[in-house]
């Protein structure tokens, strides 16, 4: 069941993963059986280990971007999240579409991203 709070949880929690890349807390977000998709089309990194193995492959350093965001829409079932992720040399505007299960991890993920123009 999603909910305000367990949203809330599930981003702080995936930005203590972000920053620190440890194979625990990346892996701790994501259902066993779960589906990443970096973009809407691409085609998802499926189950929590090839989440993992492919969220290091391209990691971001710790302490090396900011992150806002807020609530668009939560319901039972998902959650739209708006957010701003900012990089020393580059600024992204994010939509994520995030399903959580009844623990709080995510079944599946979305992330839309569109880089500003510089």
């Amino acid at each position: 069941m999603t909910s305000l709070d367990a949203v809330t949880a599930w981003i702080d929690n995936y930005r203590k993963a972000w920053e620190s890349n440890d194979p625990r807390d990346i892996g701790g977000l994501f259902a066993e059986d779960a589906a990443y998709f970096t973009e809407p089309y691409a085609k998802p990194w499926l189950g929590r280990d090839a989440i993992v193995e492919q969220w290091l492959k391209i990691k971001d350093e710790a302490g090396t971007t900011t992150f806002e965001w807020h609530p668009l829409i939560v319901t039972d079932d998902l959650a739209i999240i708006e957010a701003k992720t900012t990089y020393p040399d580059d600024t992204y505007s994010n939509l994520w579409v995030l399903r959580l299960d009844n623990l709080g991890q995510a079944r599946q993920f979305t992330e839309w991203w569109m880089k500003h123009p510089s």
